[in-house]
This record gives structure tokens, sequence and C-alpha cells, in this order.
């Protein structure tokens, strides 16, 4: 191959998707399960320039005739160009993690910093910390080693800190919804970094927004901003805006790899809508409540009928954060799921949600719909539920006229949310 990336598991690996869509070159993922068939693969040297992940960002160093000196400090390669049979070894984790915390204004110095996790990625935030001037750099690990002053979970609660980097993988797809540290006592936080991009909102991230804490971000900004830098090696020359490149890629690949949740009132135009939706963005779609009908077995009357609305919940509950932890959907969910905050977290974590919002007389009663019988039961409905609509949406879609109205308009909400 000519460019690609090596590592243990690729299997949900964004790079070949974020180099294509960077340079236009092929870009191939290349799986080596073990150590031996890295040492292989190098030794052979049969490629220009390769990407290099976890767990060999360490081993590959041993056949670098030049290693750059950030790589040295790091003690990690993550890139490697072929120059006529001599390997030289780079690491773009350093700058894109740097590139991150610019673009979100996080200041360093004279900061606490929490770093959870001693894996390699530790090593590339720490050394940006210390670099920028941080007063007190602590990592966090399940297995402190007190010889290294790391710290317990429960110890680190105690810091004060002001900046949180987890480097870990708790709360990585397709295990989303967990968080290794509970910062709901620990005031003063300044900012909150997940450097996992899949998720787009790890628990921890969610977590952050909700306590108001200034900056709450993900990785996949600092997933493309590595890949913007590894690609410069690739083909030895500068993007004349390395900054604007990183923006557009990411823009262009939440886009892509996004869900959009639609949420509303029973008989709003959720499913017709989606449809429209998912084939102009080309994504999947899903009905949730078709998804709760073929699991179960039953319909949603008989369901209800059965088990009440506890038990639909209950069964709702577990198709939301089934499909919502999923990517490239056009999801169109229950008018009620917005009663249950955490299914409203499992469709915040990886997507956008779009309030679809028909007026109240023309909302359709009965139709096979429990809780909308009657005038009455929808108007009641209707006033519970639309401040819950409103606050859980990202973007309110009306549709008051054809659909194709409400397309455009969905369309347009999704273009000014992806711009930012």
């Amino acid at each position: 191959m000519e460019y690609g990336l090596i590592g243990g598991r690729l299997g949900h690996s964004y790079s070949k998707v974020i180099h294509e869509m960077l340079c236009g070159y092929r870009y191939d993922l290349c799986p080596l399960p073990t150590e031996e068939e890295v040492r292989a693969f190098l030794t052979r040297r049969q490629f220009r320039a390769i990407n290099v992940t976890i767990p060999y960002k360490l081993v590959v160093m041993e056949y670098c005739s030049y290693i750059d000196p950030h790589a040295k400090a790091i003690n990690a390669v993550n890139t490697i160009v072929n120059r006529n049979g001599l390997l030289y070894g780079y690491n773009t984790d350093y700058p894109g993690f740097s590139y991150l915390c610019d673009a979100h204004g996080v200041e360093f110095k004279d900061r606490t910093v929490l770093i959870l996790g001693t894996g390699g990625t530790h090593n590339t935030t720490w050394a940006v910390a210390h670099d920028r001037g941080a007063k007190q750099i602590y990592t966090v690990s399940r297995h402190p080693d007190p010889e290294k002053g790391e710290l317990t979970y429960a110890q680190a609660l105690t810091t004060g800190a002001q900046i949180i980097i987890n480097t870990t993988p708790v709360g990585m797809y397709p295990n989303a919804g967990v968080s290794a540290l509970d910062i709901t006592s620990m005031p003063g936080l300044e900012a909150v970094i997940d450097v996992i991009y899949n998720p787009d909102k790890t628990e921890l991230i969610l977590r952050a927004e909700e306590l108001g804490v200034p900056v709450a971000v993900g990785g996949l900004e600092m997933l493309v901003a590595q890949a913007v830098y590894a690609a410069e090696f690739f083909l030895d020359r500068k993007f004349e805006d390395a900054g604007a490149e990183i923006a557009r890629v990411t823009s262009e690949l939440r886009r892509e790899q996004l869900n959009i949740a639609l949420i509303g009132m029973p008989s709003s135009g959720k499913s017709t809508l989606g449809r429209a939706l998912a084939e102009r963005l080309g994504k999947r779609f899903v009905d949730l409540d078709e998804e709760i009908v073929k699991a179960d077995g039953r319909s949603i009357p008989d369901i209800f009928a059965a088990e009440g609305e506890a038990g639909f919940r209950k069964l709702e509950a577990a198709q939301t954060a089934r499909f919502a932890r999923e990517n490239r959907q056009v999801i169109s969910c229950g008018g009620g799921v917005v009663k249950d905050p955490a299914n409203l977290r499992a469709l915040h974590a990886n997507g956008i949600v779009l309030f679809i919002d028909r007026p109240l007389e023309d909302l359709l009663v009965g139709g096979g719909r429990p809780l909308s019988t009657s005038p009455e039961a929808l108007k009641t409905m209707e006033a519970q539920r639309r401040p819950l609509y409103l606050a859980a949406a990202d973007a309110v879609i009306p549709n008051k006229t054809t659909p194709a109205d409400a397309v455009t308009a969905a369309m347009e909400a999704l273009d000014e949310i992806f711009s930012h």
C-alpha cells in the first residue's frame, strides 16, 4: 500500500474517511493483531507513509532511522514516512491535541490538570500541559503507582483541578454511556477534554455540559488535526491554511457520521420527514416504534394493554440506547421519548436532535396511538411535552405547510449547526 494506518484493531477508525476527504489519495486500514506481524510489516517497508495507532506507537520506533524530538520526548511515533528505504518517525498527536486546546481556548498556565489513564495518549497530553505551564499535573489510574505520584479516582476528586483530560477508553463505542470520573462534586472546572471521538460526546462530556463547564469537548478535532499534520509529512508540503482544513474536514465528518434524531408529538410528521431526510443525507432511516414492535413481537397498543406505559417506556429506552450509539442514521423517535432523560443523553451523545413542530390543530386523534385518544388528551399531552421538546432540541423545525418545506427547513438548520 502507499498510505494507510496500522494498529491492533481498526474496525471503527475514521482515519480512512478523513485522509481521503482531506487529500484524495487512497488510504488503507491494515489491522495487524500481533507484534510479530508489525515487525514483519516494517521490515518489508512496502509503503510510502503510514500512521500508527495503539498498541504499536512504541515498538515502531525501533525501525526508525530518524525520530522527531517531540516523538522522542513523548516516546511514541504515530506517523512514519519511508524515504528511500529509511523510516522517519514523527508524532502528530502532540500538535493535534495542541490544536484542539487552542481552538477552544483552554488555558493551562498555572492550572491544576488531571489526566485520566496511563496509556500512550497520556504522555502526549501531559507534554502539552507541561509545555504550556500547568502548575500541577496529576495522573489518575485504576491501579495507581504511588512511586510515580499517581492518584486513585477517589483521590482525584479532592485535587481542586481546573482541567480534566480523559485518555482512557471508558465511554468509547460500543460501551457508551459510562464515565470514569464523577465530576459533579468538582467545582471550579474550566475545561473537560475527552480524546474519545466516538461517540461525539461521551458521558463525561455530557455531564460537563450539564454542569456548565466552560469548555467541554471530545476528540474529533484532535483526530482530524493530527491527520492534517500527518498528511503534511506524507506529501512533504504544508497546507496553505491547516486550521481551515481541520475545520472543513471536521464539519464534513460530523455531517456524514452523526445521527439526526427527530422528536415531536405523535402524528407530527417525524416518519415522513425522516425518510425524506435520510434519502437527502445518504443515511439509514430508523423508526424506533417499528423497531420496538420488531424486537418485542407485539403491536404498541398490545404492549400498552399488557404492560402499561411504564412497560412500553422500558422497551423504548432499550431500543433508543441500541440505535443511538450507532452512526449515519436518521432516527424517528416516539412522541414520549423525551420523558426519560437517559434517552436524550443517548441521542445527544452521537447526534443532532430536531424538534418537528406541528400545530396542535393539525395533529391526529387516535390512529392506534394509546395516549392520544381524544382532543382533550392530545391537548394536555402537548402542553406537558412541548417544554421537553424545546429543551431537548438543537433546532426547531416547523411543519405547518408541506413536507417539502419542512425538509428544506431541516436541511437549512443542519447547515447552520454543522457550520459552527
